[in-house]
């Protein structure tokens, strides 16, 4: 497919797409389905990175790749992994000629039907904050303008994914301060307590357990009792 086949049109819906629907979970999947056609490669999939550095496998077009990525992981080595911690795109045109990872990688890789790659940054604030990885079936599979659209793809996917997972730790946050807010409230009336007291008992018993303000309040809320 050639680049100007994929006008810019196409890619301007995309991201509109993108932005409307909401959730990391949907937006992701857009992004998965999306760069299948667009590539025309056999498999997609994109791994969220957490807090932590930890991959998080989100959406994939073919259950195999999770193996792949769970193998990976528990290796710590890996193209994935070498994308995570470098955050530049890596190419891979034949997966039998690559000796930069353990032997079973390529093994591996092989048995799933793959047989050239391409893992690109998805990336916020200067870091991978994931990866989208295309595989063909075919050494040498992805020719040059499928390169370039594959890098347009990314730059739309890396903000429709940013700003998905924004909005849902903003939207997380809103909720704890409501679930805190009615705990507080019921401490209040129980025990005479103020605001700033109340306020104190739970995050004792947050510190105390070892557990999420939010999660000691919901457990109030749900049984009007403190946590053990």
């Amino acid at each position: 497919m050639s680049l100007d086949q994929r006008s810019a049109e196409d890619f301007g819906q995309f991201a509109l797409d993108l932005h409307d629907l909401g959730g990391v979970e949907e937006t992701v999947e857009a992004v998965v389905q999306f760069a299948r056609q667009a590539v025309w490669c056999k498999h997609a999939s994109v791994v969220l990175i957490t807090r932590g550095r930890r991959p998080e496998i989100m959406a994939l077009t073919d259950p195999q790749l999770a193996d792949l990525y769970h193998q990976q992981i528990a290796a710590g080595i890996g193209p994935l992994l070498t994308v995570v911690e470098t955050g530049e795109p890596l190419l891979i045109p034949d997966v039998t000629a690559e000796a930069r990872w353990s032997p079973q990688w390529s093994e591996q890789v092989m048995a799933v039907g793959i047989r050239s790659a391409m893992h690109l940054p998805l990336l916020s604030g200067g870091h991978a904050a994931a990866v989208m990885s295309l595989y063909c079936d075919e050494p040498d599979g992805f020719e040059v303008d499928d390169i370039a659209i594959a890098h347009i793809l990314a730059r739309h996917a890396s903000v429709a994914i940013a700003v998905a997972r924004n909005d849902a730790s903003m939207a997380q946050a809103v909720d704890a301060r409501k679930l805190v807010g009615q705990a507080m409230g019921i401490l209040m009336e129980r025990y005479d307590l103020d605001g700033d007291r109340a306020f104190d008992v739970l995050k004792r018993y947050s510190q105390d357990n070892n557990r999420k303000l939010r999660d000691v309040a919901q457990e109030l809320i749900d049984t009007r009792k403190l946590p053990h």
